[in-house]
């Protein structure tokens, strides 16, 4: 019986032959073939996978000293202390302090850093003029690349004791202003200086979210008389809600995080009172006191804290019927 094979007229393909002696692919060769194929962007992979095998998941190992009286010339040989170390944390408050403060500005954060991208993001993407975005895009993610001392320098020249805005209240004859040496408002202060930094930066994903929506939803959304609010509320808000969710969802397992480096350079104008985080207790009354265990013991905290939060986040977000971090 005559066949169109290959758009030519032919013979019927005969059946496979089973030749004695030789074995069908295995899946084990199956793996090898894939690696030979992809031996690229494995290789292109790679750095970034031994990064975090060398600086992230073998240091993990060093949380042992947690449940130790750790000497530094006794290494992991230190005698086993159980739980000592967490009691002593649990009945230090300055710990406590540390952690309500951390747990304050980052749900600062959170309510007023957070949706800034987005809104940004969403104010970008409504410009018609591709050069006049592509301009504002690079004014504000040159932020981002400024060192947090360069930061806090800018800062103190215009909000500081001897700064500008200081320099015009005694020009009308006021009271001196010093914002960021205010108690009160340090945890705002930080809060504003990480919106100023990394609100650009941050707009880069939802951007990428916002360019995959499919611009015919847009257009049909427009014949059926829907004005530019309903457009943004029923094409664009769901086309990038399930990054939105991903990223609040990481950014909640990081709530016991927040800038070490910001507010270590600031912390000295306020106080260890209102300016004290975990990362500089740590730092402070760990690494630079010497207490290795105790240090060890409270970032060991963090890490738990933040993965129970990720979890039950997730957890909550397939619920509502959202993929999350894992599926």
């Amino acid at each position: 019986m005559a066949t169109v094979t290959g758009g030519r007229l032919g013979a019927e393909a005969p059946a496979a032959v089973v030749v004695p002696g030789i074995r069908p692919a295995t899946r084990q060769s199956t793996f090898w073939k894939r690696l030979r194929r992809d031996k690229a962007m494995l290789l292109l992979a790679a750095p970034g996978v031994l990064y975090l095998l060398v600086f992230v998941y073998i240091p993990q190992l060093g949380n042992v000293i947690a449940f130790q009286n750790y000497v530094p010339y006794l290494g992991f040989a230190s005698p086993f202390v159980g739980f000592d170390n967490f009691r002593s944390l649990f009945g230090d408050s300055t710990f406590w302090s540390s952690v309500i403060n951390t747990v304050v500005i980052s749900g600062l954060q959170l309510i007023l850093y957070f949706p800034a991208p987005i809104l940004l993001a969403l104010l970008l993407n409504s410009l018609i003029s591709l050069p006049v975005r592509r301009v504002i895009q690079s004014i504000v993610y040159l932020p981002h690349f400024i060192s947090w001392v360069i930061i806090v320098a800018l800062f103190q020249q215009v909000l500081g004791g001897t700064g500008l805005l200081d320099h015009f209240m005694r020009a009308i004859g006021q009271q001196p202003v010093n914002l960021l040496a205010s108690p009160p408002l340090f945890k705002w202060m930080m809060t504003a200086q990480v919106i100023w930094k990394e609100t650009g930066w941050g707009t880069i994903i939802y951007l990428a979210a916002l360019l995959s929506i499919d611009v015919t939803l847009y257009e049909a959304a427009a014949v059926d008389g829907a004005g530019p609010w309903r457009r943004l509320w029923h094409v664009t808000v769901p086309g990038i809600v399930d990054i939105t969710i991903l990223l609040f969802i990481l950014r909640l397992g990081a709530i016991l995080t927040v800038g070490f480096e910001q507010i270590l350079l600031q912390q000295n104008a306020v106080g260890e009172a209102a300016g004290e985080v975990l990362d500089t207790f740590v730092y402070f009354h760990g690494i630079a006191a010497g207490q290795w265990a105790p240090a060890a013991a409270a970032g060991l905290i963090k890490g738990i804290v933040g993965l129970a939060i990720v979890l039950g986040a997730n957890r909550v977000a397939h619920l509502f019927g959202h993929q999350g971090v894992l599926s």
